[in-house]
């Protein structure tokens, strides 16, 4: 479930425009403050203004005091680091440390980490790999309270994900990111980066992957970006815990793993490009409850026949999906190829979930069962 903050003093949300106020949903959500503290707040933090206001709050960027709380802040591009430059194209731009100096002051002593500077469109297996390997790192440090991960909204859910399988965190992950670059006028990195220290600050115990943002503290398992342009960009498709709870260690920077999307018509071209490019497993983003063609249905079973797992997920955002269609093209007709119902995960979750299984060597029933089977009924 949508597991609420606890209620943060003024001062946390001093400059940041909004102290707490829980929603009825169970999301975090939060009002604005006086007009005079919105307009102190970040909306218009860019480069510039970030590295002056980094002289100010220097004394946070620090390795440990002991008095209180050390988190580790990882810095991987995506909107919340990028700047417009004279053309007007926005592209990552400022680091770590910049990112601090838009805090207020909180109650954490913040270790920034530089590990990439990419927009999460272009980031690859083995950049999700090396993001999730210095997760490890900073969670095998006993000084390290919460690791909080500055990235990209386009693939975010992916990442996290990939962290959780790996290595079922006993301490606070957080990500989070921005919708609009820091020198946009609704620049909401800054409030983002502050909820997710806050959220990083959880008590012991609790432990996790989740998403702060747009004023919402999310579990990682079953979410997915709805929205382009709006600050509370994630939803999940259910409210259920995941199907898998043992770690998936084993790096997946080595797999090619595709997603093929369908249309009405669509053959089998494109997964056959992808078998021929090595992809080891397939996520069909099919149509409706995971349907599709004929035509794809045979691109399937001839998959299958090479060894490459195919599993069926959609394009739609919401709801449990169930293979209950035939016709030669529905999801009943691509079980029966072989191919492996998604009945939560959509398609870019499902490629995290199957590259990570098939990383670790997982046997297909063991995959099928991932995908397919409720939480409380899974073995895995």
């Amino acid at each position: 479930m949508i597991r609420p903050l606890s209620p943060p003093s003024a001062q946390d949300y001093a400059g940041c425009g909004r102290p707490a106020g829980l929603d009825p949903g169970g999301g975090c959500v939060y009002r604005k403050l006086s007009d005079r503290s919105r307009q102190a707040g970040p909306a218009q933090a860019g480069r510039s203004s970030a590295r002056e206001g980094l002289r100010n709050h220097a004394v946070r960027v620090v390795t440990g005091t002991g008095r209180i709380p050390l988190l580790a802040v990882l810095a991987t591009g995506g909107t919340i680091a990028s700047s417009r430059d004279t053309n007007g194209a926005a592209s990552p731009s400022l680091g770590a440390a910049d990112l601090l100096a838009m805090l207020p002051p909180m109650a954490a002593d913040l270790r920034p980490q530089e590990v990439l500077a990419k927009d999460s469109a272009s980031l690859t297996l083995a950049d999700m790999q090396r993001i999730s390997d210095a997760v490890a790192a900073q969670l095998a440090d006993p000084g390290i309270a919460g690791i909080i991960a500055l990235h990209g909204t386009d693939a975010m859910e992916e990442t996290a994900l990939l962290v959780q399988l790996q290595h079922a965190p006993r301490k606070p992950v957080v990500f989070t990111g921005a919708q609009f670059a820091s020198d946009h006028p609704r620049s909401d990195g800054a409030r983002n980066l502050a909820d997710a220290v806050r959220a990083a600050l959880q008590p012991p115990g609790q432990g996790g992957v989740v998403l702060a943002f747009g004023g919402r503290l999310l579990p990682v398992w079953g979410l997915y970006k709805f929205a382009s342009d709006a600050p509370d960009a994630f939803r999940r498709v259910a409210e259920e815990g995941p199907s898998v709870t043992q770690p998936l260690p084993v790096p997946v920077d080595g797999l090619r793993v595709d997603i093929v999307a369908t249309h009405p018509g669509s053959d089998g071209l494109h997964l056959e490009a992808s078998l021929a490019a090595g992809a080891r497993g397939i996520v069909i983003s099919a149509l409706g409850s995971g349907n599709a063609t004929p035509e794809l249905v045979a691109a399937i079973a001839r998959a299958r026949a090479q060894g490459v797992v195919v599993v069926v997920s959609s394009r739609v955002p919401e709801g449990l999906l169930s293979p209950i269609y035939g016709g030669g093209g529905g999801g009943h007709d691509m079980r029966r190829a072989g191919a492996i119902h998604a009945r939560l995960l959509r398609p870019g979750q499902a490629r995290i979930l199957l590259a990570a299984m098939l990383a670790n060597g997982c046997p297909e029933a063991e995959i099928a069962r991932a995908f397919e089977t409720a939480p409380e009924a899974a073995t895995t």
